[in-house]
């Protein structure tokens, strides 16, 4: 069992902690390469270490990782991404009040379908028809 020698050393809980996930997210991570390896000393309890600061500049994965890197460009584009969901979001709402006014006026599903850029099973959903 080695001695741990420079630098703040964490735990895997630590890590995890530092990365808003759990441990068992943590070591997941770990087992894919996507953090830091281990140290290869252990502490008195024989827990695997990590380097602190090697930890916190490590990029983390996932969906959750922080932004706070990010370029400028990359901050306009993500807003441009959020935008774009936006209208869709309303275009997709417009949709089904088109559709609902179509069925009230006796159009065909297929064709409002076609003319929506729908599946008629899409169609047939929105309308809470089987």
């Amino acid at each position: 069992m080695g001695e741990v020698s420079q630098g703040e050393v964490w735990t895997s809980a630590q890590c995890a902690e530092a990365w808003g996930v759990k441990p068992t997210t943590w070591l997941g991570y770990v087992s894919r390469g996507q953090a830091p390896k281990p140290l290869p000393d252990v502490d008195a309890q024989r827990r695997r270490l990590w380097d602190a600061d090697e930890v916190r500049a490590f990029p983390r994965p996932g969906a959750g990782r922080s932004r706070a890197g990010s370029t400028p460009e990359a901050e306009a584009l993500l807003g441009e991404m959020t935008d774009v969901a936006t209208r869709i979001d309303e275009l997709r709402a417009r949709q089904r009040a088109l559709l609902t006014a179509g069925r009230e006026q006796g159009l065909e599903i297929r064709a409002m379908a076609r003319a929506l850029g729908i599946s008629p099973q899409t169609a047939y959903g929105w309308l809470g028809e089987r």
